[in-house]
């Protein structure tokens, strides 16, 4: 207790300030500080404690449903590792490897309509994160570039506004929705869970090649990772809740007006991570 205590101490501050930022104090400090305790510094010091035992690069996943907030848990472990631990620490999303819209727009064409809708596995550069991975493992490090993908134009940013990396990171985190997730059976694949798929994926194209996408390329780029962290949600209902919060969020961002979705379109566009989504629990929750 005493090293929490004295972990809580260094980093209240920064933890507090990201918080506030990121415009997350609904709750009362003392709420905030007691999740620090109980949940943030725990896992940072399980994740300092795997890297000892490593005693090298180490590679953390991070997955959840949409809305569970892996991105901000993502960043307060960052926090912690940095300030305490004094760990190199470099967090990464799935997100910024998506594929470029004229990537994906091409998909459309030759695979199935509905790649247009980036956030399913294959709609993600996976050489690019194979890539970047084996660049940052590398002995001899030199400067790498991280790819930077742009939510408002939906599309990747120009290299020079990538960011740069000028030292070696001790621990790298990947955070995103589908990081770990597993491939399910041909026979469940069938089995259509919501209009989407009744309507728009009748023959399982779309559905098949996510899943084979899973099956090897996806497979391979998990398997780089040492450890993976999961946060379950409690239904699959959260997932929208949360996402309407997130909009509404965005709504006060001038950048992202025009890209806000309205309620109909926020429950069209979960239907795309619902089945993945729904086989995660089942098999991380493990």
């Amino acid at each position: 207790m005493h090293q929490i205590n004295e972990c809580c101490e260094k980093v209240k501050k920064d933890y507090l300030r990201f918080l506030y930022k990121e415009e997350i104090y609904k709750k009362s400090t003392n709420t905030h500080i007691k999740n620090l305790k109980r949940i943030y510094i725990p896992i940072a010091f399980w994740i300092h404690n795997k890297y000892n035992i490593k005693k090298k690069i180490l590679f953390i996943g991070l997955s959840g449903g949409q809305g569970s907030g892996k991105t901000t848990v993502a960043f307060i472990l960052g926090i912690i590792l940095k300030t305490f631990f004094r760990k190199n620490t470099c967090i990464i999303s799935i997100d910024d490897f998506y594929k470029t819209l004229n990537e994906r727009k091409k998909m459309t064409k030759e695979k199935h309509p509905l790649f247009k809708t980036r956030g399913v596995p294959g709609t993600h550069d996976i050489n690019l994160i194979k890539k970047f991975f084996t660049l940052i493992k590398r002995k001899k490090f030199r400067k790498i570039k991280l790819p930077k993908f742009s939510k408002s134009l939906d599309d990747r940013l120009k290299k020079k506004q990538w960011l740069q990396i000028d030292k070696k990171p001790e621990i790298v985190i990947l955070e995103g929705w589908c990081v770990g997730a597993r491939p399910e059976p041909y026979s469940s694949l069938k089995k259509t869970l919501n209009l989407l798929e009744e309507k728009e994926d009748q023959n399982l194209v779309w559905r098949k090649f996510v899943n084979e996408k899973l099956k090897k390329e996806y497979k391979k780029v998990f398997e780089m990772i040492d450890y993976f962290i999961f946060i379950k949600i409690p239904s699959f209902k959260m997932v929208f809740k949360w996402r309407l919060l997130q909009e509404k969020k965005l709504r006060k961002k001038q950048i992202y007006k025009k890209k806000v979705m309205s309620f109909n379109e926020i429950k069209r566009f979960i239907m795309f991570y619902q089945r993945i989504t729904l086989q995660m629990i089942k098999d991380l929750s493990k």
